[in-house]
């Protein structure tokens, strides 16, 4: 399926869905209300297979933290980059997709951890790396690390 018939598709699926075209792959910008719902589309809709999730990661941005998937079809062989953000920086929440794609469960606890972004329904949200009396999520911008002296 070609970007324009997958922008298509994907786009008739929720509101506010935006695409970014000037990268290699197709990135789509989910509203995060609408997170699970297109994300359970994108892997159980035909034309699109998305059935494995091979990167997950947290970005922060001045206002708002944002969770970026890699998937790809093992079936048609695309790729896409989807994307959510947080409504701002101190509600962090985004809903799992653990229970569409297993293997976002690991990822998103380092997410929570390194970031804060609270994923709602998350079997098991707890710290992964850090100690469970670790104060703050280090990678975040605002982080005051007195030991280390970052700042940004």
């Amino acid at each position: 399926m070609e970007k324009s018939a997958l922008k298509e598709l994907i786009t008739s699926w929720a509101e506010g869905i935006e695409f970014d075209e000037e990268q290699e792959f197709l990135q789509v910008n989910i509203p995060r209300e609408h997170l699970h719902e297109v994300a359970q589309k994108l892997k159980s809709t035909p034309e699109t297979s998305f059935d494995y999730l091979f990167c997950q990661t947290g970005v922060d941005w001045p206002d708002c933290l944002e969770v970026v998937y890699h998937l790809e079809s093992s079936q048609h062989g695309h790729i896409i980059v989807a994307r959510a953000k947080t409504e701002n920086r101190e509600n962090t929440t985004l809903d799992t997709v653990c229970d569409i794609w297993p293997t976002a469960e690991f990822h998103e606890r380092e997410i929570y951890d390194l970031l804060g972004v609270v994923f709602n329904n998350h079997p098991d949200l707890r710290r992964l790396l850090l100690t469970d009396e670790w104060e703050g999520h280090p990678l975040r911008k605002d982080y005051v690390d007195d030991i280390n002296m970052i700042n940004y």
